[in-house]
């Protein structure tokens, strides 16, 4: 009889030991699914009136919540089921059975409550997800007051941790996250080369400076306000550009902006006769910003005043160059042009992988038309770079190899390079460790 009742207490230990290892098995797969679901997909299923992925979203809402009642959940079934399994085989086997029961439960709660579940939840993160949300729901909500307790105490422990000095960091963090996720998918063909330049367009915004892109006062068209208003006039239609800056006494004194759109209406008013005009009458007071503005604080100002246009000033108030609302928008969607831009050929890809550019070509410009990666921390020209590595300004013929590139200066007017020659370099004598010379200047005279 006694054999009977012990054979009953083994089935029921088993079963037992079996359903929590089966709960274990359910804590860690939910686990997995929840924080491996595409939010962006829940988000959207959602929106289309999908009540489980709504589930899903007050689950990822609350995200503390969530670990704590899983942590606490499975740490509760496999130190139950571990402790179940002792006791029986202890009583089956003495002392022996802790060493028996230890090895066994590893080997389960491993298998078939971590491993095994965890990934099939990564493989079909999103179905999982929506499954277990409902009984994630009534779980969280019996568990709720051990869940309180223990974020309390978190909570209480992280006080003495710094925590919102690191929001800055932790906003990194995300975008280095979504470029990788970008990057990911381009590799995997689910997104086009020209959307991942466009997406990290926009990411970029907030590093870049409005210094970094704007377009330098040595190349900026610019009128005179003391010159006759029919020169004002044939240099405004000559220029490609619809605003131009208006300077008096020096060209750095910028005192006005004029639009093509108010030049002509004030000739249509003058009864088409130039020499009534007066400039001064209908240009527009400028907007000076600081090169040091970020592009995104920049576009919320341009989007703020419902203006395009800005000029882009130093510490000290000197005029560097100017920024228009088209600038930044390049910034993510690459060269805009229409029928009356001039074609750029300041980059001009050659047959043997070569380029031959103008020395303020951006660095940025170039390495997202070649795929290069020349470093641009420095400095935000070509030119620029050059200058900076070799710490002088090069004369035409020479030649420098700087991080894995070799820059030929071809053509200098006075102090400005006008043309130089740039390919990816490794040379013969690195090759075989990978790497790449650097601050080597080489002058053998080719131009």
């Amino acid at each position: 009889m006694s054999a009977e009742i012990a054979s009953a207490e083994i089935l029921i230990y088993l079963l037992a030991v079996l359903a929590l290892l089966v709960l274990s098995a359910l804590f860690s797969g939910s686990e997995t699914a929840l924080t491996a679901v595409s939010r962006a997909r829940m988000l959207a299923l959602e929106q289309e009136g999908r009540s489980d992925a709504r589930r899903v979203n007050l689950l990822l809402a609350q995200p503390e919540r969530m670990i704590g009642t899983v942590l606490l959940g499975n740490n509760l079934v496999n130190i139950l089921a571990s402790a179940l399994t002792t006791s029986l085989l202890i009583g089956l086997f003495g002392d022996a059975g802790v060493f028996y029961a230890t090895a066994g439960m590893t080997v389960l709660v491993v298998v078939f409550s971590e491993v095994l579940p965890k990934t099939f939840a990564l493989a079909y993160a999103d179905r999982i997800a929506l499954g277990v949300a409902p009984i994630m729901r009534v779980i969280i909500l019996l568990l709720t007051p051990f869940t309180i307790a223990i974020a309390f105490i978190v909570r209480l422990i992280l006080r003495l941790i710094p925590g919102k000095s690191d929001d800055a960091a932790n906003i990194l963090a995300r975008h280095e996250e979504l470029r990788g996720t970008i990057e990911l998918s381009h590799r995997e063909g689910a997104v086009a080369k020209g959307d991942v330049h466009m997406l990290g367009g926009v990411l970029d915004l907030g590093e870049l400076q409005v210094g970094d892109i704007m377009i330098h006062r040595t190349n900026m068209e610019t009128v005179d306000a003391a010159a006759p208003p029919a020169k004002i006039v044939e240099e405004v239609v000559r220029s490609q550009f619809t605003r131009v800056p208006v300077w008096r006494d020096h060209p750095e004194n910028i005192v006005g902006v004029l639009h093509t759109k108010d030049m002509l209406g004030a000739l249509v008013t003058a009864g088409w006769d130039v020499s009534k005009l007066d400039i001064m009458s209908f240009v527009t007071p400028p907007w000076f910003v600081p090169e040091q503005t970020s592009l995104k604080a920049q576009l919320n100002a341009f989007l703020k005043r419902k203006s395009h246009f800005a000029l882009v000033v130093d510490e000290y108030g000197a005029v560097r160059g100017l920024l228009s609302l088209e600038d930044i928008l390049e910034e993510i969607v690459g060269q805009i042009a229409d029928e009356h831009d001039i074609g750029d050929v300041t980059i001009r890809p050659q047959a043997d992988g070569a380029v031959v550019v103008d020395g303020a070509v951006p660095v940025r410009d170039l390495n997202r038309q070649m795929e290069w990666d020349i470093p641009g921390e420095e400095a935000t020209t070509v030119a620029g770079v050059v200058i900076h590595e070799a710490q002088t300004i090069p004369e035409a013929g020479q030649s420098f190899n700087f991080h894995g590139y070799r820059f030929e200066i071809l053509r200098k007017t006075r102090n400005r390079i006008t043309a130089m020659r740039v390919r990816p370099l490794v040379l013969a004598d690195d090759a075989r460790t990978g790497q790449v010379s650097r601050h080597r200047p080489i002058d053998d005279g080719s131009g």
